[in-house]
């Protein structure tokens, strides 16, 4: 457990998505959508319903955008952080000359 803390703060910093921080994504939906329907079954309210239909998309609209940019990744379609970066670096030398 104190790995995954560890981990998780240092992909904060870290530019892109972590597997880590995949997994707490996922995490804090289930606790989200856990206590939506304790709510909804200790009283049922149609402003609890209508937040548990806006959880769940929100949550598959997220795991379908990080899906979509894993598969643009595996492709080959998507940059990297160090090209990316090797590419900022080179327009500000161009730049300063």
């Amino acid at each position: 457990m104190g790995y995954f803390v560890v981990d998780l703060w240092e992909s904060i910093f870290t530019p892109g998505t972590t597997p880590t921080l995949v997994k707490a994504t996922h995490g804090s939906f289930v606790l989200l959508i856990l206590s939506l329907l304790f709510l909804m079954w200790n009283a049922l309210n149609i402003h609890t319903v209508m937040l548990l239909i806006i959880a769940l998309c929100l949550w598959g609209t997220l795991t379908w955008f990080i899906g979509e940019v894993a598969k643009l990744k595996a492709e080959g379609k998507l940059k990297s952080d160090e090209q990316l970066k090797a590419e900022s670096e080179a327009k500000e030398t161009k730049k300063e000359q």
